[in-house]
């Protein structure tokens, strides 16, 4: 069962990420899903999904929690039963949690792709990156700006937040693998520390927020 890689944030906050690579019945394997998740599971045509979905759950045996100790609000936010937070993201064939017993968390996994380009000025002022030498460097620069907004609106978790307009990630270079970011919604402000990393075309953003912003 190849667990990818773990990553120690602190002393109250880790992130797991899972490499799915093995068969839906050794996935299985050891896993006991409640009755709500099992009919989820069971609603899934794709094997890919199902494979994601139980990966998740071996993610959660690593940070020492089984399915029933998970539980989704109205508005479809992953919380646990101990009141410690949690964030979850699955992008093909790669599959992340974190989990903190301090802090608000949201993580996301996005596969660099050229079709970011196209939908860029939807979520960021793409001005601000004209500068980078290479497609390929845009490219991986607007998906880490993806993958930060996507975390913080994990953890934001309110209708109408737009990544364009409410939510501000601070420029960065790839060698800082970390920035802040802020949202202003309806008044209030708010701000965050993201860290990234990039692996096998793949780049995964998590967010922690900061205490007192």
């Amino acid at each position: 069962m190849p667990i990818y890689k773990t990553i120690t944030v602190s002393p109250t906050t880790s992130v797991y990420i899972w490499k799915v690579d093995e068969p839906e019945e050794d996935l299985a394997s050891g896993i006991e899903l409640t009755p709500h998740c099992q009919s989820r599971m069971d609603g899934m045509k794709s094997e890919a999904h199902r494979r994601a979905f139980l990966s998740i759950r071996h993610l959660m045996a690593e940070a020492g929690y089984e399915d029933h100790d998970l539980f989704y609000d109205d508005f479809g936010k992953p919380h646990l039963k101990d009141g410690n937070h949690i964030s979850i993201t699955h992008s093909h064939n790669f599959t992340g949690i974190i989990v903190s017993e301090t802090d608000e968390v949201g993580i996301d996994i996005e596969m660099q792709r050229e079709k970011i380009l196209k939908i860029a000025h939807k979520f960021t002022p793409i001005e601000e990156y004209k500068t980078l030498a290479n497609t390929e460097a845009l490219i991986r620069k607007l998906t880490i700006v993806w993958g930060a907004k996507e975390s913080l609106y994990k953890i934001y978790a309110q209708q109408g937040l737009s990544f364009l307009r409410h939510i501000n990630v601070m420029d960065f270079t790839f060698e800082d693998s970390r920035t802040v970011a802020e949202i202003l919604y309806k008044g209030k402000k708010s701000h965050y520390e993201i860290e990234f990393l990039e692996f096998e075309g793949f780049t995964c953003v998590y967010a922690l927020k900061m205490m007192g912003g």
